[in-house]
This record gives structure tokens, C-alpha cells and sequence, in this order.
């Protein structure tokens, strides 16, 4: 017998060889059918795969991320059966889950598929799905699978084979496909009711654009009709939302081939928006005792070696620049910078904590195929800060700093968003992580208290940290339940030895300081990216790039209209005036278009009376209003945020 501890910490037990299917039918066959995979032991199972030992238990069920990615995942290898079905010879690549639902990479030679095909796919796979294929799951020596792969004819699988050793590859099959994969999958196809395949685009192998570009389904499906209904009805409002198409409509920002992708250009708006991001973080940061630094945009090829961003961050930066036989790099990132200003004079225990912050300019090399809008950039303003502590300072710094997240979201609506502790691996050390197993336990237990005691929700995450230390990523959903990870924040035991970073404690001694990397307001690119969604545009009054336009009804009211302008902008507001010699309704009707949050309309009334008729974006007709009252009343709403 073997004893199976469930997440309330009750403890039931089985016969060696139990599934967590088992399990769930003997709790409650209502519960099996509604379970997807099982998590065992931190691992994440196939319901049907036989359990030996001891173990810990929680069954995984739509509502669950894993629950989702596991059906996902094996709709991705019902799809891919799909496609051999309708393309004989077709050569598959990967068919991951994404964050909703799943895509494949697979190469059909010179052809192009057109949308009907792409419907005539989801066809197949509602008729191959009904067919109650199980998932059955092998494991499989090295030459079995590459001879198998290579009778299929199936490079890319065969490559994939390369990077694997014999007791790590395992087959998957339903029904007459066999793919390469680790798993795991649901029970059956049958469990798959509703499909859509959204998009097609261009992938390259790997990611690498050395590599042949692939073409990439996209697709979603769901247990039920009603679900898939639901999420296209929430695709549709996204459309509305996306920030590409808003910037532009709103003039924020662009891009331009001749500057290069992924380099934004801000446009007026755009640096008003910025302007006033920045103004929000320099009041919050000054109050919390930063100062301010600033680091030039290069550096030498030697600092980054030191730090260890190469060879570990390579591949995300741009090509060095050689200038007299020394490599220079763009700036990927500000924290090597910090660290030379922290050393340039000596410290003491009495200047601890020591807060440096630093609106800087970084610079990534993201693969072409990744770059998206604003939220995957190659040029990028970040709210960035570095926090030189003691140890004894650690618990409050970090407490504040997450604190200070929270305090942003509640000044933009963010109702909904969740902590994401990312820890090391420790069969990584020495390649993907700092070499000091002893410092790595001893600081994620130290984040892992902080954030039981702030009562902040959080998940665990292995093997996603940063290579110096722990880090918190911060997930996000936007008013119309998008997901973002829109910061980090960081912990760093390694870069104060790197660097030589010290200061004399109480006893006259050396320390070592412990460094806290975070940017609350990420960057200013995926923020206003975020916030042109989650806003649909419609920016509070506080931080609309445009705040008041006052629309004259006739060019005999534009002297007044003057007068009001002067007034408003004395108050520090940002206020256009519709000069044009149009009619009231289309003046209306353009600044509706651009999202303007008050429209003033004025008058012959209004201008006797020195007086203002408010229209509010959404809201319409607010009624007339002496201007003193009105620029008060504006006044109240923007000092409400803070």
C-alpha cells in the first residue's frame, strides 16, 4: 500500500500502481470526470500514469493553469493529427500550449494554407476528437525513436532527438498520430467539444531566423460550446482594445522602417503620457527616500563580463561596437552602471539603505518573429531602481517595494493580479545559476517569508529566476481579463562580490550589501501598452495626454474660448481649442473619436456668463457651470489618484 497526502492534507491509501484518475473516482466519480491531469509531486501527470511511492496529490481540472494546459497541449496533437490527415507528408515541429490555447509549427514545403483549409481542419478535428482516441503515453529508447522519425520522414523531430538522452523520451499516441513529447495529455479526445483555429503565421524553426521559417497554426478549444462562444465574444472586444491600433488612432506612437523594428517613436501624446508616468514615479520614489543617477547608454564589453550578463544575457543584446581594439555594448541593462556608482565612494551602516533610481534607456535584441507593438521592443525606458541593503534592512525594503506595486495598481484599476516567485534549479548551478547552493536557499526563503507575512497571492515557479538570484514576476489582467507580466522584482546576492560592493557595518567591518532590482511601472512601452487597453483608450483625466478641448460653436466665441484656455492652462492642464470653422456636431463627434475625457462647449450663454457646458466622454451632456467651479471640480478628480 501507499499512502496519497491530497492538498487539505488528508492522506488516503491505494495499492502501488494507483492513477490519480483512480483516486479521483474514489472520492467521487463527478470529480473524475471533470479532472484533466494530476499534479505528483510537483509534477505535472498524465490522470491515467501509474503512481509507485508515496506521494503528494492535486488533481488538475478546467479552472486550473495546468488543467487548461494539458488540454491545450493535447488538442495541439489532435490538430497535428488533423494535418496529416489532410496534408500526407506534412513535417511537424512543436506544438506547445501557450497562455490560450496552442499552436503547432509545421512546414507544408511551398504551400499556403487558406483560410477555408483552416476550416476544413477544425472539421477534421471535431470528427477526430468524437472518435474517443485515448492518449496512451511510451517510453522509448534513442535509436527506436529516431529510426521511427526517420522512416516518417520528420527532421524536425529527429533534431529534436539530438538534445535527449535514452530514459527522457517518451512517445504519445491517439487514435493514428504518434508525436514526440513529454506530456502530458488528457484521457481522451472525446474530452474536447468546441474548436476554433484562429490564425496562421510565420514561425522560425527554433526561433532562430537562420533556421527555415515554418508556417504556425494558432487554435483554441474548450470543454464546452458555451466557453468557446464566450472567449471569441471576448476576441472581438480585444480587437477593439489592441494598443497597436489605438496608438495609432490616438497618436502615441509609431514605428518607422528607416529608424529599424522595434525602436518606438513617441509622438506628442506619447511624451505626454510618458511625462506624466514619470512624474507619478518620481513622487511615490522621492517619498520613499531614492535619488536619482543617470549611466550612459554603452559600456564596455569588460563590466558586462564582470557582472556575468555575458555569456549568461548574450543572445538579448546587440552585437558589440569595437572602437580601438576594446568591444563596447548597448546597455541591456542598468544594473552593472548602479553598481559602479555605488562603489565610486565609500559607504556605512549610516547610509544604508541606499535607494538608486534611474529612468534609463536599454536596449534588447528580441528576434524579429517576437517583436510585438509595444510589449516586445528592442529600445526600452524603464522605472528602474537598485536597493543596496543589509540583511537585517531586507525584510522591510522588499516589503515596500511590493507594497509600492500595489499602490500603482489601485491607481489604475488593476483589480486583479498575482505574484510569480521564480526560483532556481539546482541542477543548474554553474550554468544557468550562480554556483552558491547555501545563498540560494537562504534568499527564497527570505522573499518566501516576505510575501506569506505581506499576504500578497502568489505561485511558486522553479527554474525561472534570475541568474543571480530569486525574482518576483508580476501578473497583471486587464479590464477585459488580458494577462501581462507587466514588472519584475528582483533579489541579487552575487553582483555585490562581483563588483566588490561594500560598506563598513557598526563594528568597523566589511559587509557585503544584499541588492533589491525592481521596476514597479515596468517600462514605459508595456505600460502604455497595458493601459491603452485596459483603458480602451479612454485614460483617466489624470493622465489623458489631452485633457480638455474646448469647442467653440462659432468663430465669434473664440476669443473666450482664449480666455478659457488661458485659465485651464495656468492650472497645469493639457487643453486643446477646436479652432477649425465646423459645425458644434462634428467638433463633438472628432473629439469624441480621439477619446478626450471633457469637452467644453461654448456659447454666447456660456461667454456672458463666463460659464462652461460640459460634455463628459461616455457620459455626454453634463449641464453648464461657471469655469471657476468646473476647473475645482477637475482639479479634485486628478489629486484623487494620488
Amino acid at each position: 500500500m501507499i499512502n496519497i497526502t491530497l492538498p487539505d492534507g488528508s492522506v488516503r491509501q491505494y495499492e502501488s500502481g494507483v492513477s490519480a484518475y483512480d483516486v479521483a473516482m474514489s472520492i467521487s466519480p463527478g470529480l473524475a470526470k471533470n479532472v484533466l491531469s494530476a499534479e505528483v509531486n510537483g509534477e505535472i501527470w498524465d490522470l491515467t500514469r501509474p503512481i509507485n511511492k508515496d506521494s503528494n496529490l492535486k488533481l488538475l481540472k478546467w479552472e486550473d493553469e495546468w488543467g487548461k494546459k494539458t488540454f491545450w497541449h493535447s488538442s495541439a496533437h489532435l490538430m497535428a493529427e488533423a494535418l496529416e490527415a489532410t496534408f500526407p507528408g506534412v513535417k511537424l515541429g512543436i506544438g506547445p500550449p501557450i497562455d490560450e490555447g496552442f499552436y503547432y509549427d509545421i512546414d507544408l514545403g511551398d504551400k499556403k494554407l487558406t483560410e477555408e483549409e483552416l476550416r476544413s481542419l477544425e472539421v477534421k478535428m471535431k470528427e477526430l476528437a468524437g472518435k474517443d482516441s485515448k492518449y496512451t503515453r511510451k517510453e522509448v529508447a534513442k535509436p527506436e525513436a529516431i529510426k521511427y522519425f526517420t522512416e516518417k520522414g520528420d527532421p524536425y523531430k529527429i533534431e529534436l532527438l539530438q538534445d535527449l538522452k535514452d530514459g527522457e523520451i517518451t512517445f504519445y499516441q491517439q487514435g493514428n498520430f504518434t508525436d514526440l513529447c513529454r506530456g502530458p495529455h488528457i484521457p481522451s479526445t472525446s474530452y474536447i467539444k468546441a474548436i476554433k483555429l484562429l490564425s496562421i503565421a510565420g514561425a522560425y524553426w527554433r526561433g532562430d531566423e537562420k533556421n527555415k521559417q515554418l508556417t504556425r497554426i494558432y487554435g483554441v478549444t474548450f470543454p464546452k460550446q458555451q466557453q468557446l462562444d464566450e472567449y471569441l465574444a471576448l476576441l472581438e472586444e480585444r480587437k477593439k482594445r489592441d494598443h497597436r491600433v489605438l496608438g495609432k488612432e490616438l497618436e502615441i506612437f509609431t514605428f518607422d522602417d528607416e529608424v529599424g523594428p522595434g525602436l518606438p517613436l513617441w509622438l506628442p501624446k506619447g511624451g505626454a503620457l510618458i511625462e506624466k508616468l514619470e512624474a507619478l514615479a518620481k513622487k511615490n520614489e522621492d517619498e520613499q527616500g531614492y535619488v536619482r543617477v543617470k549611466s550612459p547608454h554603452i559600456a564596455k564589453e569588460a563590466m558586462y563580463i564582470r557582472s556575468g550578463h555575458l555569456p549568461y544575457y548574450a543572445d538579448s543584446m546587440f552585437p558589440p561596437m569595437e572602437l580601438d581594439g576594446v568591444k563596447y555594448y548597448l546597455k541591456a541593462m542598468n544594473c552593472p552602471h548602479h553598481h559602479k556608482i555605488f562603489s565610486a565612494t565609500p559607504k556605512s551602516y549610516r547610509d544604508m539603505p541606499l535607494r538608486f533610481a534611474e529612468y534609463g534607456t536599454c536596449y534588447r535584441y528580441e528576434q524579429s518573429g517576437e517583436l510585438f507593438g509595444l510589449m516586445r521592443v528592442r529600445s526600452l525606458q524603464m522605472n528602474d531602481a537598485h536597493i543596496y541593503c543589509t540583511k537585517s534592512q531586507f525584510e522591510e525594503e522588499f516589503m515596500k517595494v511590493n507594497e509600492l506595486y500595489v499602490k500603482y495598481f489601485k491607481i489604475f484599476g488593476i483589480e486583479k493580479y498575482a505574484m510569480r516567485f521564480s526560483k532556481h534549479d539546482p541542477a543548474k548551478l554553474g550554468q544557468k545559476y550562480i554556483d552558491n547552493a547555501p545563498l540560494w536557499i537562504e534568499t527564497e526563503e527570505m522573499v518566501r517569508k516576505v510575501l506569506l507575512k505581506s499576504g500578497l497571492p502568489f505561485t511558486e515557479v522553479a527554474d525561472e529566476a534570475a541568474f543571480y538570484g530569486p525574482k518576483i514576476d508580476i501578473q497583471i489582467w486587464s479590464a477585459i481579463g488580458k494577462e501581462f507580466t507587466i514588472a519584475t522584482n528582483q533579489v541579487d546576492f552575487a553582483q555585490a562580490e562581483r563588483f566588490d560592493l561594500w560598506f563598513t557595518n557598526e563594528k568597523n567591518e566589511k559587509e557585503r550589501p544584499i541588492i533589491i532590482h525592481r521596476a514597479p511601472l515596468s517600462t514605459h512601452e508595456r505600460l502604455i501598452g497595458f493601459l491603452l487597453e485596459h483603458y480602451a483608450g479612454k485614460f483617466p483625466v489624470w493622465l489623458a495626454p489631452e485633457q480638455i478641448a474646448i469647442l467653440p460653436i462659432s468663430d465669434k466665441f473664440l476669443d473666450y474660448g482664449k480666455e478659457v484656455r488661458t485659465e485651464l492652462k495656468k492650472h497645469g492642464l493639457a487643453v486643446t481649442l477646436d479652432e477649425r470653422p465646423e459645425k458644434i456636431g462634428k467638433k463633438i463627434r472628432d473629439t469624441e473619436i480621439r477619446k478626450v475625457p471633457y469637452m467644453l462647449v461654448i456659447g454666447e450663454k456660456e461667454m456672458n456668463e463666463k460659464s462652461v457646458a460640459i460634455r463628459r466622454q461616455g457620459h455626454g451632456d453634463q449641464g453648464a457651470r461657471p469655469l471657476t467651479e468646473f476647473v475645482t471640480q477637475v482639479l479634485q478628480e486628478i489629486a484623487e489618484y494620488k
